[in-house]
């Protein structure tokens, strides 16, 4: 177990400017956010930008339009823009194929030559991608609150703390989501780059079919396998409670990711 904590401690400082990067980017972009909307809400621009949406864009987005465009929709919206998701997704598959590093570098032979059952090097990075996504997701709130705080105008109303949490929350378990699938692709590869490129290409993949599902009713058949249908901020926003459901099946997802990385490993050549 102390073997197990040290490896966890080594793999969290190897990956520090990474996870603070990331990190803190993320934090700041809330404050930007807030600082953009509360300039936006004192001026009275948002009904100008309600005007100028594209039909086709209303007709994607249907009632949940008008709450975006307000100062409520803004200071959300880190927390549903494509940088930020593509962001946390990358940095969880990073972390989730460490073990596949390892085994390419080599540094894989140097650690179990130690007495340290195979088992806590999947341990390892199942903590180290959780604890990850947690400490990213939490200073995205944390920036979110400092920021109404610092920036938002005298007498407009904040976004509920169950909304932001809900969307947190959601937005972390998609994230969780696609480090257990990653992790299990990675147990079974001999490159890193293999492993983060099949994982990129099937969120990419499954992103653009839940995409193209909502636009195209025939394509809602199959739309169920993508881990983005579990995902859906603009319901949160008008006011619908975060399904647990949605909860249920992306941790369902990654304790399937994580249940087969340790089998994987454990039967994996670690010299191939």
């Amino acid at each position: 177990m102390r073997r197990a904590a040290l490896l966890f401690a080594y793999s969290l400082r190897r990956a520090r400017a990474l996870i603070l990067t990331t990190g803190l980017l993320l934090g700041a972009l809330q404050l930007v956010l807030i600082f953009v909307a509360g300039a936006l809400q004192s001026s009275g621009s948002f009904d100008q930008l309600s005007a100028i949406i594209p039909p086709f864009a209303r007709e994607l987005l249907g009632p949940s339009v008008t709450i975006v465009m307000s100062f409520g929709g803004i200071v959300c919206m880190g927390y549903f823009e494509l940088a930020v998701m593509g962001a946390l997704i990358a940095v969880a598959v990073t972390l989730a194929t460490t073990p596949t590093s390892e085994v390419e570098t080599g540094f894989m032979d140097l650690i179990l030559a130690r007495p340290l059952a195979r088992h806590w090097v999947i341990t390892r990075t199942v903590a180290l991608t959780t604890f990850v996504t947690a400490a990213m997701v939490a200073l995205m709130v944390g920036g979110t609150w400092a920021g109404l705080r610092m920036f938002a105008p005298a007498g407009v109303a904040w976004p509920a703390a169950t909304l932001i949490n809900s969307l947190a929350v959601n937005l972390g378990m998609l994230t969780l989501c696609w480090g257990g699938v990653a992790m299990a692709i990675g147990a079974a590869s001999t490159r890193r780059s293999v492993a983060g490129g099949a994982a990129g290409l099937l969120a990419l993949g499954t992103f653009l079919l839940d995409y193209v599902a909502r636009l195209w009713q025939p394509a809602e058949k199959v739309a169920w396998i993508s881990p983005f249908r579990y995902y859906n901020p603009f319901d949160l926003i008008t006011g619908i409670a975060l399904p647990y459901r949605n909860l249920v099946v992306l941790g369902a997802i990654a304790l399937a990711g994580f249940v087969a990385a340790y089998v994987l490993f454990a039967r994996r050549d670690i010299s191939n």
